[in-house]
């Protein structure tokens, strides 16, 4: 059974699309994953599935209810987690779960062991009494998640929770996420990282507010079409902008002191850049074919795409 079915849901504000007859099924206990760079519009797909914002086109069904038809009883049964998620920072840990138990009819019966459980889900146990101003970025998303599930939803839609999170709690994060899907919860997560994505069951590459691609990670990397090549030169950012140059319609991208390039004549491509670096006095390293990431595949299916047309498209 699906958890989340969406048919041509689409959204406009003014002249600008932010999503465009979007189509997605997503099943039950599964971990999906929405990504794609800012202004892909999955802020604005999160907060239609949420209920908080209406289709201008096309519909939602999230955990058997219609997003616009049946918006209140759909809130009962998920988790909604924002970018800017409203936790009171000048309530301890532990009001602010109390009181996002109020806030959604969490019975007083059995509400302690849950909120105990949660805390300890969540490694927020020994901090229950600090202020939540007071806690750490990472600390911060915990107890939003926290929240979000002390009503035990069917569904957790989670808007980027980890951005400008730290390496270990983005770690930490994500194997709580893990644990969720033990419980049988469907996780939706909106993300701009691409290794974070690799986690996921399946991913849907969002750009414009056009779908561009879904499937498991592995089917979605055998969309790029050519050999990744990677190498280490010396000045990678300068050696970037001369490869875009020299190689118009070719994916190039920086990774750090790493520079990618995707091409159908693998060997061809290396001799060139050799020695087109060596006339410019740059030392090319060693040049390898390497398997892609899903970040090589999003920057080379962006590279096959056409520029967006009058009105453009945008998204928060």
């Amino acid at each position: 059974m699906d958890a989340i079915v969406t048919e041509d849901l689409s959204r406009t504000f003014g002249e600008v699309t932010a999503v465009d007859g979007l189509t997605l099924r997503v099943g039950e206990g599964e971990l999906f994953g929405l990504v794609g760079p800012d202004g892909a519009g999955k802020t604005t797909t999160l907060r239609m599935l949420a209920g908080i914002l209406t289709p201008t086109r096309g519909t939602a069904r999230v955990a058997g209810y219609d997003s616009v038809k049946e918006a209140e009883p759909l809130k009962e049964h998920i988790g909604y987690m924002s970018q800017r998620f409203g936790l009171y920072p000048d309530l301890t840990v532990m009001e602010n779960l109390d009181f996002y138990a109020d806030i959604y009819g969490v019975t007083r019966r059995g509400r302690a062991e849950k909120t105990e459980r949660l805390l300890a889900f969540s490694n927020l146990t020994p901090f229950k009494r600090r202020l939540a101003g007071n806690l750490s970025g990472g600390m911060k998303q915990k107890l939003a998640l926290a929240c979000a599930l002390i009503h035990t939803p069917r569904v957790l839609l989670l808007d980027e929770p980890t951005n400008g999170v730290d390496p270990v709690s983005r770690r930490d994060f994500w194997r709580i996420l893990y644990q969720l899907l033990r419980e049988h919860v469907t996780v939706f997560v909106s993300t701009a990282y691409l290794d974070e994505a690799e986690r996921c069951s399946r991913v849907a590459l969002l750009h414009r507010g056009r779908l561009l691609a879904c499937d498991t990670p592995d089917a979605v990397k055998g969309l790029m079409h050519g050999t990744l090549l990677e190498f280490r030169p010396a000045f990678p950012r300068r050696v970037a902008a001369l490869l875009r140059e020299r190689l118009p319609g070719h994916a190039v991208s920086l990774f750090g002191d790493r520079v990618h390039l995707v091409t159908e004549t693998p060997e061809q491509a290396a001799r060139d850049v050799r020695a087109w670096l060596a006339e410019a006095g740059i030392e090319a390293g060693e040049v390898l074919p390497v398997p892609p990431s899903l970040e090589d595949v999003f920057v080379s299916v962006l590279g096959r795409q056409p520029e967006a047309g009058e009105g453009g498209h945008a998204a928060g």
